[in-house]
């Protein structure tokens, strides 16, 4: 995963001169995966390479499994400075810059390697330099992978299987519209409480990748996943900008490149999930349903993929879908 958008001319002569002095900092990197997932040891590489290349003058301090709140939590405190970076699912950070809510149209990408075509393309480099005026700094892009729905009431292989589930939902407004739209009752909330949630019944069931339904151990708590691949979840490491001015050009180049490769290291460790999970899902107890009828779910979509094409053009999701 190649995007370097950041440590351009314009921003550089933007800094004052006292700012691009190096100096020693300790960063808190907070982000809700457990130490297992792919992109916690994507961001363990990160600090690894910062610490490295900075001769020890900048330590990236790991804070996961939510030790700093939910996503929503830990985003607003990059933008206050009590939080110094992240790794966030887009959908979360698309509340905060609107941009990233194309990439939540379900159905959008073919594969892995067509949402990297779009995210190093000239669609992720727009939105990355949006993300200063939204007070966040863009490092890198990267992907969890697409998303597959798990639940304890019943097998779901059409879209009527889902209709009257109540589903826990990222905290974002147009993945609650989607699941909507299919008859499913959808339950907003911060990943560290789904686990409980559904072990209590308080929710049916939810969708995520594979390699997150594994690491957050919801095949524990759950009885049916089926690969329905509806959403790719693309990832975006972010910065403070408090933190970003304070960092001289050099610097800067080497946390952004570290970015880049924990990016790439992320996309290895996310295949690998996918590899290994179904098989540990199923050690756990888990039915896996891979003959789902995908074409039920979109025809069920037309609505709101009209709706889709009228808020954000129906040339540029054609473009999108059709990069290569």
């Amino acid at each position: 995963m190649i995007v370097r958008t950041l440590f351009t001319a314009a921003l550089a002569v933007a800094l004052p001169a006292s700012a691009a002095l190096a100096q020693d900092m300790t960063l808190n990197l907070g982000f809700v995966g457990g130490p297992q997932a792919p992109e916690a040891i994507a961001m363990g590489q990160l600090a690894d390479e910062v610490k490295e290349k900075t001769d020890g003058r900048i330590e990236i301090r790991l804070q996961g499994g939510g030790a700093l709140g939910g996503d929503r939590e830990v985003i607003e405190g990059l933008q206050l400075g009590t939080v110094d970076m992240t790794v966030s699912s887009t959908s979360i950070v698309a509340n905060f810059v609107p941009e990233l809510k194309i990439f939540d149209i379900p159905f959008l990408f073919r594969d892995f390697d067509h949402a990297e075509a779009v995210l190093e393309g000239p669609t992720g480099e727009a939105i990355l330099e949006e993300m200063p005026g939204k007070g966040l700094v863009g490092l890198a892009f990267g992907g969890m992978g697409f998303r597959e729905l798990t639940n304890s009431v019943k097998p779901v292989k059409t879209v009527e299987d889902v209709k009257g589930l109540k589903i826990r939902t990222q905290q974002n407004e147009m993945h609650i519209k989607v699941w909507d739209a299919l008859g499913v009752l959808p339950t907003p909330m911060a990943i560290p409480e789904v686990y409980t949630a559904l072990q209590q019944g308080v929710v049916d069931g939810q969708e995520n990748p594979i390699g997150a339904i594994v690491n957050n151990r919801f095949g524990e708590v759950q009885k049916y996943v089926s690969l329905t691949d509806h959403a790719f979840t693309p990832l975006v490491v972010l910065i403070s900008p408090m933190v970003w001015d304070q960092l001289s050009g050099e610097d800067k180049a080497i946390v952004e490149e570290a970015a880049v490769h924990a990016m790439e290291r992320n996309r290895a460790e996310v295949e690998k999930a996918i590899a290994s999970g179904l098989d540990t899902l199923r050690e756990q107890g888990m039915t896996v349903i891979a003959d789902v009828d995908k074409d039920s779910f979109q025809e069920s979509l037309g609505p709101v993929f009209d709706a889709f094409a009228e808020e954000f053009g129906a040339d540029r999701i054609a473009e999108i879908r059709s990069a290569e």
